[in-house]
């Protein structure tokens, strides 16, 4: 079933939804390269509030590359993710670090389906929603899923990590 949805133009993250079943809708729209935020452009062309779409950040939490996934409302809490993985310092990671260990690029990293499995936090906001919208692993594609699904195929940690 992977190869399949890969040779239908999947993404590694919406092969990763097929192979465990996971009910998911994607979104696809114009990329404008000058837009300043990836996420707050899918929010707006999609129409659908900022709250619920997820922007997938890769920091450096003690020497440990972890994924904090938080609304493009808001910001990341450097001090809460690392609170949240029992880490003392955090940091962003560099962005050649967080290209090579997801497999995606900026701005289209995905929480699911990365070459590197790594820790990752979810915004505790996510679970309030019905379902919720994160990058599909490239700029201009957006999946919309289930927040419960994306904690587990993640194995994430929710904590209240944006701010």
């Amino acid at each position: 079933m992977a190869k399949k949805a890969a040779k239908k133009g999947g993404t590694p993250a919406t092969v990763a939804l097929e192979t465990a079943g996971v009910a998911f809708t994607v979104h696809a729209y114009d990329h404008d390269p000058a837009a300043a935020s990836y996420g707050g452009e899918a929010a707006e062309v999609l129409g659908i509030p900022a709250q619920r779409v997820f922007k997938t950040l890769v920091a450096d939490v003690d020497g440990t590359l972890t994924v904090g996934v938080v609304p493009v409302s808001g910001q990341l809490d450097l001090k809460a993710l690392a609170a949240a993985v029992g880490g003392k310092r955090a940091a962003m990671a560099d962005p050649a670090a967080a290209e090579r260990s997801s497999g995606y690029v900026l701005g289209g990293i995905s929480p699911l389906g990365q070459r590197r499995a790594l820790r990752t936090v979810v915004d505790e906001s996510a679970l309030a929603h019905p379902t919720v919208f994160v990058s599909a692993g490239r700029r201009g594609l957006e999946v919309e899923l289930d927040p419960a699904d994306l904690v587990r195929l993640t194995r994430a940690a929710t904590a209240p990590i944006g701010r």
